[in-house]
């Protein structure tokens, strides 16, 4: 029996011997060393037992080791390609300096103008700018992920839903800004709902719905910006009173010839829901200032 039990001991120590050096090769945690060594100081422990418990520590482990090393890897992989996403972006930021002497330079920002351009008269004033050049990219190389049937339908679906919000929103704005307007001195008020303040009154005929007029002019949305003046150019225009939007017909017939108004006119009576362009939105009172020179013959 004291020969089995040296043996054990002889066995044991041999045994957390490898263990131990096992450990350092794989990296694991002495945690494991530590339990055979307990169960090395008591000899009550049947040597069978031992080997299978020395057996299922050292798998475990192993497979611990390996689990540590396959997270090491992984996070070296995602601080490497964190590494890489910052130095794109550092590079992007510094490419937005154009040189236009350079032709595929000039090209691309030339066609990103005509791009914005379109997707400003549409009502679009924001884009997530990375993944719009990603998608650019993709349809080039061919790896879309959405279908064009998908992504049309969610492009115009989009546009629908942000113009009908900016339609609301600009039609109550002109709403509020005639009822102010209307409360003001010296603003007359028709049935239409036409406004028009008289800044100076000619003496002579007003024209019909038949005449063709020439007058001077200068359009404005009611946050004062202007969007097409006959003053800029230098040059009055001559058309017929019925081929202009009926606020302008209204108000030509009651303005004698020589006068100069200010004329403020509800979206239903300008553009409606239509607009004009990129210049006139939707939905959008108007404020002219008109001068009616002549009736032409």
């Amino acid at each position: 029996m004291s020969f089995l039990k040296g043996y054990s001991n002889h066995f044991l120590k041999q045994t957390i011997g490898f263990v131990s050096l096992f450990c350092k090769m794989y990296d694991i945690s002495v945690f494991s060393f530590l339990i055979l060594t307990i169960f090395a100081s008591k000899y009550t422990i049947k040597m069978k037992n031992f080997i299978l418990v020395a057996i299922l520590l050292l798998v475990g482990g192993n497979s611990y080791a390996q689990k540590k090393k396959d997270l090491i890897a992984e996070v070296a992989k995602l601080k490497s390609e964190a590494t890489e996403m910052k130095a794109q972006l550092h590079k992007i930021k510094k490419s937005k300096t154009v040189n236009l002497e350079d032709s595929l330079q000039k090209f691309s920002y030339a066609f990103g103008v005509e791009i914005g351009t379109n997707l400003k008269a549409l009502g679009i004033d924001s884009l997530a700018y990375p993944i719009f050049a990603v998608a650019l990219e993709d349809a080039l190389n061919g790896n879309e992920k959405l279908s064009s049937q998908e992504a049309r339908s969610e492009v115009q679906n989009t546009i629908q839903k942000i113009q009908e919000k900016k339609a609301k929103e600009l039609s109550k704005a002109g709403d509020l800004f005639l009822a102010e307007n209307a409360k003001r001195k010296g603003i007359v008020t028709t049935e239409s709902g036409l406004q028009y303040e008289v800044i100076k009154e000619g003496n002579g005929a007003k024209p019909v719905a038949t005449d063709k007029v020439k007058v001077h002019y200068e359009g404005k949305l009611i946050d004062e910006k202007v969007f097409d003046s006959s003053i800029e150019r230098g040059e009055p225009v001559v058309f017929g009173v019925s081929q202009v939007i009926p606020g302008w017909t209204e108000a030509l017939q009651l303005m004698p010839v020589g006068s100069k108004w200010k004329v403020f006119i509800p979206q239903d009576i300008a553009y409606g829901q239509r607009g004009a362009g990129g210049s006139i939105p939707p939905y959008s009172a108007l404020i002219f200032d008109i001068e009616l020179i002549s009736i032409e013959k």
